[in-house]
């Protein structure tokens, strides 16, 4: 169970606080409501980029590390086509330097030509060194357009291509900036042994100064069904040849959401399931194959990718995929075998919930969705499920009209 407060300031900052006395590092996650699905088609990884610029200095504090440094902290951040989220861990008597740091940042960027360039430089390498030359690295580059016609999640968070950010301008930069990243578009979580009150003196004296933004406001278009299986082949200098399928599923908040987890974690977590039993130890069929959901905020994807063992055709492994899919559709799931599942599920959450970071990420994740009691009801959802309904969705779900599938081969084969 997580405790916790609510507040919020009169410029529209959120602020949320978990009191715990068991640890002397406190935690300041600070999640704004944006990411790559918010970027113009012709100007895409904008997200990615401010990722990168919120270190490059801001109005007042040139450099974002190097105080933190000093007083024990460590920072870093994460974005994808949903949020932008940065966090600080830091000593509880240090707290100050962390409200300091985020609120000079959000006030304003610095938004120099050195940094923009110097950050540019960094976000184009990284589009290189992990997306192009890296193996296997341009797959969603590759997938995300083959499952999305319409939708912005046909690009990946580092963007479409590397001319958008090559190209980015000062203006631009700061346009997507004060379109989104002001007080009433973010969430701030303070989880560690300090008492409410004192997170929202801090939360008053930092934030609240600053003024509130006209958010950009979001129409997305609506994906269309997918009524005819889609399927594209590469060929590049890998090792080994993968496949990679996409299922569109529902969005992170539908309460199908927790069916379609609970049949990843059946398929394929852990040396008990289905996928590592019968499709590398017995078969023999892949080297590696998981499945998993990408939980976005809008209907997102259940995607299954394996690499195939040497020798093994891509009708075979395919195949393989699909029968065992077949089970899900026409078998019900034993009782014990569903508990295993649930057991498995709430081990993990109480694991997870040991971290302050991990509490206060969560916190203001759930918050964004509109409710941040999920954070102590997830796991019933998970107990409620039944066997007829992984049976019923996987019947309506995985099939594969509903299907993109991309064939990633090696070379000369």
């Amino acid at each position: 169970m997580i405790n916790y407060k609510k507040h919020q300031l009169s410029n529209g900052l959120k602020v949320i606080t978990h009191f715990d006395e068991s640890t002397p590092i406190v935690a300041l996650n600070l999640l704004y409501n944006v990411g790559a699905r918010d970027e113009h088609p012709e100007k895409t990884g904008f997200a990615h980029l401010f990722e990168h610029l919120m270190f490059g200095g801001s109005i007042n504090i040139p450099n974002f590390d190097e105080p933190l440094q000093q007083v024990g902290g460590e920072n870093n951040a994460f974005t994808n086509n949903d949020i932008t989220n940065y966090y600080i861990t830091l000593p509880k008597e240090n707290i100050e330097t962390a409200f300091w740091l985020e609120s000079d940042r959000m006030l304003s960027l610095a938004f120099t030509d050195k940094s923009l360039e110097v950050q540019r430089n960094v976000v184009i390498e990284e589009f290189r060194q992990r997306y192009l030359n890296q193996p296997y690295g341009d797959v969603w580059l590759h997938l995300r357009p083959l499952a999305y016609k319409v939708h912005p999640y046909q690009w990946a968070t580092i963007g479409k291509e590397i001319s958008h950010i090559e190209n980015a301008t000062m203006q631009d930069v700061k346009d997507f900036f004060f379109s989104h990243y002001r007080p009433n578009n973010a969430i701030l979580v303070v989880a560690g042994n300090i008492q409410h009150e004192e997170v929202i003196q801090l939360s008053e004296k930092w934030f609240g100064n600053i003024p509130a933004g006209e958010i950009k406001k979001r129409n997305l278009p609506q994906e269309p069904k997918q009524t005819e299986a889609r399927k594209l082949t590469l060929e590049r200098d890998v090792t080994a040849n993968a496949i990679y399928k996409a299922y569109h599923i529902c969005k992170r908040t539908d309460e199908k959401f927790y069916i379609f987890d609970l049949i990843s974690d059946l398929l394929s977590r852990g040396n008990s399931s289905r996928f590592y039993k019968s499709l590398i130890k017995e078969q023999k069929l892949f080297s590696e194959i998981e499945a998993y959901v990408t939980g976005d905020l809008d209907p997102g994807l259940f995607v299954i990718s394996g690499k195939l063992s040497d020798g093994v055709s891509y009708e075979k492994a395919e195949q393989a995929i699909l029968i065992e899919i077949h089970k899900l559709q026409t078998e019900i799931i034993t009782d014990k075998d569903l508990q295993k599942l649930k057991n498995n599920v709430e081990s993990h959450h109480v694991f997870a919930q040991m971290s302050v970071l991990n509490k206060a990420m969560a916190l203001a994740f759930a918050e964004l969705m509109g409710d941040i009691d999920l954070v102590n009801k997830e796991v019933e959802k998970y107990n409620a499920i039944t066997s007829q309904q992984i049976k019923d969705i996987a019947n309506k779900y995985l099939i594969e009209n509903n299907c993109s599938t991309l064939y990633y081969k090696k070379n000369n084969q």
